[in-house]
């Protein structure tokens, strides 16, 4: 790894599982209180966005923690108000909504590749904030996250993609565009950021050539913005059962008893 060692997997493990006790304490909180929160994942293509919402949603319940990856727009959604689609998605009391890419396409992606003009980008640049100042007035938490990643780090990873069949389906042709529009997307980046990086709504840039240590730094920066989240688990009565345990019976169908792995 450029810069450094890469964090051992053993060094990261012991260090995630002590913060996703801590996330499972914000999803009671979250419940108990009726608080919303929305945490917005953007990056450079292959910085780890994945990952990194991985690390936060994997011990709770995906009933309460919600992950949003919207597909291309519909032509219906392409008439819309470009914030409409998003805002269906925005978390009820209780709920916990993680999105990986957000509104933010549109001053990314959207702009650099051509997908959207450049009075529809600096109107979105004039919009967003007003849009993040009405949900964090409503009482939505909103965290903004850009995975910052050099671009050896992101060749290394789409070449990665190319060589693995089961991360192949990663490698997309707007990802191989990306290549050669690097300095691009920083012009972009920076440009977002100076119209969007607010008092109301700033952003947190997380380094994230290795991605274990910014998934700890994301996820350790995330909780120690949260309001006190002290909410005592919920007491469970567990007698013993009783009698001896019973074993499981078939009558129509019977299970694989083990995999052959020769």
């Amino acid at each position: 790894m450029p810069g450094g060692n890469a964090m051992k997997k053993s060094d990261y493990e012991n260090a995630i599982e002590p913060m996703q006790e801590e996330l499972v304490g914000m999803a009671r909180w979250a419940k108990a209180t009726g608080a919303r929160i929305v945490v917005l994942f953007e990056g450079r293509d292959t910085a780890g966005k994945g990952g990194a919402i991985q690390a936060v949603r994997e011990q709770l319940n995906p009933r309460q923690c919600r992950v949003v990856a919207l597909a291309k727009p519909t032509e219906a959604e392409q008439g819309q108000w470009y914030f409409q689609r998003y805002v269906d998605h925005l978390p009820s009391a209780g709920e916990i909504v993680l999105f990986d890419r957000s509104w933010y396409n549109r001053a990314g992606v959207e702009k650099v590749m051509g997908y959207a003009e450049d009075a529809q980008v600096a109107l979105f640049l004039e919009q967003a904030p007003v849009f993040e100042k009405l949900l964090v007035d409503d009482g939505i938490l909103l965290f903004k996250y850009w995975l910052a990643t050099d671009q050896a780090q992101q060749e290394e990873r789409l070449r990665e993609r190319l060589d693995d069949p089961l991360k192949r389906w990663k490698l997309s042709p707007v990802d191989l565009a990306a290549r050669d529009r690097y300095d691009a997307y920083t012009e972009a980046r920076e440009a977002m950021l100076a119209a969007t990086h607010t008092t109301h709504a700033p952003w947190t840039l997380v380094d994230f050539n290795d991605q274990k240590r910014g998934r700890l730094t994301l996820v350790r920066d995330l909780l120690d913005r949260l309001p006190d989240m002290q909410v005592a688990p919920p007491e469970i009565d567990f007698p013993e059962l009783g009698r001896e345990p019973k074993a499981e019976r078939y009558g129509v169908l019977k299970p694989i008893a083990e995999y052959l792995l020769d």
